[in-house]
């Protein structure tokens, strides 16, 4: 759980998404992207005190089923979840209190 560094090439069935139980995020990109590279120090420091939510990084890219079941148009993009239902949506986030704010809206414990 917690803050993830690493995407994973291997993506999880949309199917087992909508099951996750409690607060995950999505964060699709890829590790050469400019944009997700430069949004990890800001992703980093807004998970921290949220150790709670699951985070998940997905490469990303054409062909690749779950980021089109969610329409992910540019990278990175987060996809907060509340037990597989989409909650919150951030695109190129740029703050870490716009993705605390996201956060707060799918982990209570916080």
């Amino acid at each position: 759980m917690a803050f993830s560094k690493t995407f994973e090439a291997a993506e999880p069935a949309r199917a087992e998404v909508d099951l996750f139980a409690g607060p995950t995020v999505l964060e699709f990109g890829t590790p050469w992207c400019a944009y997700c590279i430069g949004a990890q120090a800001v992703l980093e420091s807004a998970f921290r005190a949220y150790p709670n939510v699951r985070h998940l990084k997905i490469e990303d890219g054409s062909g690749r089923p779950l980021g089109r079941s969610f329409r992910v148009k540019l990278w990175p993009t987060l996809i907060f979840l509340r037990d597989g239902k989409e909650v919150a949506r951030l695109v190129r986030p740029g703050t870490a209190q716009e993705v605390e704010q996201a956060l707060q809206q799918i982990d209570g414990s916080a």
